[in-house]
C-alpha cells in the first residue's frame, strides 16, 4: 500500500510502480486523486501500468477501468435525505445509506493503447464501454 497526500507523491508512487515492475494498480476515493485524475490516468497509461479505479471520472481522461457506486444515484440519495431532513427529520434519526447502485466502465481505446486483450465476458459486464 502507498499513501500520497500531494502532488510530488504521486510521481513517487508512479517511480515505484516502475521500479518494482507492478503488473497493475487500483486507487481509492480521495480528493487528491480525483483532482490529479488526468494526471494520474495518463501516467498509468505512460509507464504501461493498467489500473482500476474507483469513480467513472477516471476513465472519461483515458483511465482503463472503474468500478464504484454510481454517483447519479449517490446524489439521488443525498437529495431523499435532505428532503427528509428539510420535512424535519433529524438527521441522526435517520439511517444510514450505503450505495446500492453501482457502475463498472471500461475505456477500451486505452485497453488498445496497452495492448490488452479483454475477455469478451468482462466486456459484456461492463455497465459502459467508452470507444
Amino acid at each position: 500500500m502507498f499513501h500520497a497526500i500531494s502532488e510530488p507523491d504521486i510521481d513517487a508512487f508512479f517511480a515505484m510502480l516502475v521500479q518494482r515492475r507492478a503488473s497493475a494498480f487500483m486507487t481509492v476515493s480521495d480528493p487528491l486523486f480525483l483532482a490529479s485524475r488526468q494526471r494520474i490516468a495518463a501516467l498509468a497509461n505512460l509507464n504501461k501500468v493498467p489500473a482500476i479505479y474507483d469513480v467513472r471520472a477516471y476513465t472519461e481522461v483515458g483511465g482503463l477501468m472503474s468500478y464504484g457506486p454510481s454517483m447519479t444515484d449517490a446524489f439521488r440519495q443525498a437529495g431523499v435525505y435532505a428532503g427528509r431532513i428539510l420535512g424535519g427529520e433529524k438527521p441522526g434519526d435517520l439511517p444510514v445509506v450505503q450505495p446500492t447502485k453501482f457502475q463498472f466502465v471500461i475505456n477500451l481505446k486505452t485497453a488498445k493503447a496497452l495492448s490488452l486483450t479483454l475477455p469478451a465476458s468482462m466486456l459484456a459486464t461492463a455497465d459502459e464501454v467508452i470507444e
